[in-house]
């Protein structure tokens, strides 16, 4: 359980590698923006079904009434549709290998803002990997 972080990151890695390839295929002949709606729509019907399944219906409106999980979980849900209507715009015009790596710089982004604004603390070696994730998307953005 200790590393389960690990296993979930893993996949989810795995899964946001498949929307770049199959948002690419599906991006030939449509508008990005609308093909965006369309997949935000697919993905709030899966959702809803899994925490069905799950039994989790019933956290929805404790969930709903937490004034500040709310506007937080607003904001996040906000941050990531600009975040899909760009990386489709982006899959649109451009090449899923120059896209996706492009993409990751969240990563060196979301670390800066966790150590300055959230407090959290990054070891020499992390510190390490986030900058090699920084320069590995300025070479793909030059190549």
């Amino acid at each position: 359980m200790e590393h389960l972080w690990l296993v979930f990151g893993l996949l989810s890695a795995l899964t946001a590698s498949l929307v770049a390839v199959f948002g690419k295929i599906g991006l030939q002949s449509v508008d990005a923006n609308t093909a965006t709606a369309v997949r935000s729509i697919i993905m709030a019907a899966f959702l809803v079904i899994v925490v069905a399944a799950q039994g989790n219906l019933s956290q929805i409106p404790s969930i709903i009434s937490d004034k500040k999980a709310i506007a937080f979980i607003a904001l996040s849900g906000i941050a990531g549709a600009l975040s899909w209507l760009f990386y489709f715009l982006a899959l649109k015009f451009g090449k899923v290998s120059q896209v996706a790596p492009i993409d990751k710089l969240s990563v060196v982004i979301a670390t800066i803002i966790a150590v300055t604004i959230l407090g959290e603390k990054i070891s020499m070696l992390g510190g390490i990997g986030v900058a090699l994730i920084a320069l590995g998307a300025i070479l793909v953005a030059i190549g």
